[in-house]
């Protein structure tokens, strides 16, 4: 059931990274709220600050300022036993299973370690409730016994999710999920995602660089560059009517049989230890140039959102109507 109230909320959220003159603002002033049974897509090219992002909402990176809220409670700076509890409830699946799978343990192990510190079902109890999630994200119980490198990648990647579920939590943050996978185990996985949402009314952070993956998962979808959030809201409005010039060209570039690719964007991304002033896209948009040929704005203002009762606000001065 779908709540009025977000469960997890970043709020004007910073995070640096580095130190001296390699510090880098790799999230600024960044809001975004996610929602019980509702699935928040985040985009952006890699480097954009996603994955940061996601890390410092669970607490594995500093939020250097803003705050981070879980069900109304600020726990921006949960320590100890706070920040267990809120791991409970806000669980990261990350991009390579491989590599956050434990590879002395075997699969069984890993999930019933989870299982044990969330419940007092006794031994033989964890290992019921082990093989109910096995079960649950469509592995054979038979698997418990094997290690990680002994699964195809799927299989890794539904023994994450599996183990994310025994903390029973109510919000996902899925970092690049199914990138490393073949397109079809990646479809498998995404239905898998939805089908576990629907029965357990789950919120996700779904994070991606492939929109055509965002555009299958998500309700709302927020598009990230350069630590910044530009454009925002209902997936279908912030696709079809892409109003910012980076959205539009993230989704001119979508693979579409029997049309070629389009590449809007201008150059490659500028150096996050050193941004653009003014609007952070200005080096590489091609609208500014068109719109006004001096577009001093766009070097020297950093636009604001705009609103004005569209279903997608965007950060732009010459924000398509």
């Amino acid at each position: 059931m779908v709540s009025d109230e977000p469960i997890l909320e970043a709020r004007r959220v910073q995070v640096r990274l580095g130190r001296g003159r390699a510090r880098l603002l790799a999230v600024d002033r960044v809001d975004i709220s996610v929602f019980r049974g509702r699935t928040v897509g985040l985009v952006g090219e890699s480097g954009s600050g996603k994955s940061t992002l996601a890390r410092a909402l669970v607490g594995l990176l500093k939020v250097s300022s803003g705050s981070v809220v879980l069900d109304g409670k600020d726990i921006t700076n949960a320590r100890g036993r706070q920040l267990a509890r809120m791991r409970n409830r806000v669980q990261i699946i990350f991009q390579d299973p491989g590599s956050s799978l434990n590879p002395r343990m075997q699969i069984g192990q890993t999930i019933e370690e989870v299982v044990a510190v969330r419940s007092r079902r006794g031994q033989r109890g964890n290992r019921d409730r082990t093989v109910e999630l096995l079960r649950q994200v469509g592995l054979d119980a038979a698997l418990a016994n094997r290690y990680p490198h002994q699964l195809s990648g799927g299989q890794r990647q539904r023994v994450a999710i599996a183990r994310a579920l025994a903390a029973e939590p109510e919000v996902l943050i899925l970092d690049e999920v199914t990138s490393s996978l073949d397109v079809s185990v990646q479809a498998t996985v995404l239905n898998l995602l939805r089908r576990l949402q629907s029965e357990l009314d789950l919120g996700y952070l779904f994070i991606s660089h492939n929109l055509s993956v965002v555009r299958y998962m998500s309700d709302t979808i927020a598009v990230m560059y350069l630590g910044r959030i530009l454009e925002h809201g209902h997936a279908s409005a912030v696709l079809a009517g892409a109003r910012h010039p980076y959205t539009h060209a993230l989704v001119k570039a979508i693979p579409v049989l029997g049309r070629r690719p389009e590449a809007e964007a201008l150059g490659e991304a500028p150096d996050p230890r050193n941004p653009p002033s003014g609007c952070r896209y200005h080096r590489r948009c091609a609208v500014g140039p068109l719109v006004n040929a001096d577009r001093r704005i766009c070097i020297d203002r950093d636009p604001s959102f705009m609103t004005d009762g569209s279903p997608a606000p965007v950060a732009c001065h010459y924000a398509k109507s």
